[in-house]
């Protein structure tokens, strides 16, 4: 099964970051108050950032390596994320 590790921006502009198995999925989850209870209070969420990694353990080290940057290398990384997506190779 794939894994993901996803940033969104919430409502009030800070940023979530987590795992899942299907980012679509989840980012309606947490639209819909059923996700982590950090963006309850946030609603409603945008998708940022999506990266693929092979396994769930490769999933929590990546998302906690993003955790560890700071704000502006997030918004590095979406923007990066954000080109590659309208510039498909």
């Amino acid at each position: 099964m794939p894994w993901a590790v996803y940033l969104a921006r919430c409502q009030d502009g800070s940023l979530y970051t987590g795992v899942t198995t299907d980012p679509q999925r989840r980012l309606a989850e947490h639209n819909a108050g059923r996700g982590a209870a950090y963006t309850r209070s946030r609603l409603p969420i945008t998708l940022i950032y999506c990266e693929p990694v092979d396994d769930r353990s490769c999933a929590l080290r990546r998302e906690h390596a993003i955790r560890q940057l700071s704000r502006s290398e997030k918004e590095r990384l979406a923007a990066l994320y954000e080109v590659r997506r309208s510039n498909p190779a």
